[in-house]
């Protein structure tokens, strides 16, 4: 197979989501923009080895269970899930709150890890697996430890739409907004991805002193940003220094060895 095969393979898997979970050879090849021929002779490929499926009557593709299979492999292998499956889980035992993980990934965040209190609160969505920075806590978590550059770059290219009447589209207010969550060292969601649901974030440096990704905790607005503000945020603060000494970050050695 060609590279150019392959790169096409890999753009049909990605053309596939929560809102068009099911496509078939005609729309794949309108937004490939490839005739169907070339288009049927890929996901045949990819039927073969697991990556698609196709239903018999309808003759449609969807994501095949390979896909499921190596996302396991990856949560199951990735360092950050492996030291903050730990900590993530106690800290949603204590709050009765959902804990994620995430990593900074393309101008997005993709959650690697969700961990859930027993027994497991309502939530109104599951938001995920990529979620938009700018509009959560576990995103502006990252953005606001980011350099500068990055984070003129991110909202250059970002266009900041609104998912809610909370959501901060204007980018003047979202810089106002990491230099708080700079200073404080966590992030706050204020119904702005979801309506109702409320969210702390702090980052989770590595060795270096480099955001390895970030820690949230979600859940009911009251619940989050009520009474408990205060006391679920030194949590979430001392959840993500947990892990990030996993990862060999002692900030107060390191401030002594540049001095």
């Amino acid at each position: 197979m060609s590279v150019q095969s392959v790169q096409r393979a890999l753009t049909i898997l990605t053309l596939f989501s929560h809102r068009r979970p099911v496509l078939g050879i005609s729309e794949l090849s309108r937004l490939m923009d490839l005739p169907k021929g070339t288009v049927h002779g890929i996901t045949r490929t990819l039927v073969d080895q697991g990556f698609l499926s196709q239903d018999e009557q309808t003759k449609k593709y969807r994501l095949g269970l390979k896909i499921h299979e190596l996302g396991i492999v990856l949560s199951g292998t990735l360092e950050l899930n492996q030291k903050a499956a730990g900590p993530c889980h106690q800290l949603s035992r204590r709050t009765g709150l959902l804990s994620r993980i995430g990593i900074w990934d393309g101008g997005s965040v993709v959650i690697t890890l969700n961990t859930h209190p027993n027994p497991m609160p309502v939530l109104p969505h599951q938001v995920g697996p990529r979620i938009h920075a700018y509009c959560s806590a576990i995103g502006k978590a990252i953005l606001a430890f980011l350099d500068e550059k990055t984070i003129r770059q991110y909202l250059d290219r970002t266009r900041m739409t609104a998912f809610t009447p909370h959501t901060v589209t204007v980018k003047k207010k979202l810089l106002e907004d990491l230099k708080a969550t700079h200073r404080r060292g966590y992030a706050i969601d204020r119904q702005e991805a979801v309506q109702g649901m409320g969210c702390m974030g702090a980052p989770i440096f590595d060795h270096q002193g480099g955001v390895a990704g970030a820690l949230s905790l979600s859940g009911p607005v009251n619940q989050v940003l009520g009474d408990q503000t205060e006391e679920l945020a030194g949590e979430v603060l001392s959840t993500a220094a947990e892990i990030s000494r996993l990862f060999g970050y002692f900030p107060a050695i390191m401030e002594t060895g540049a001095s």
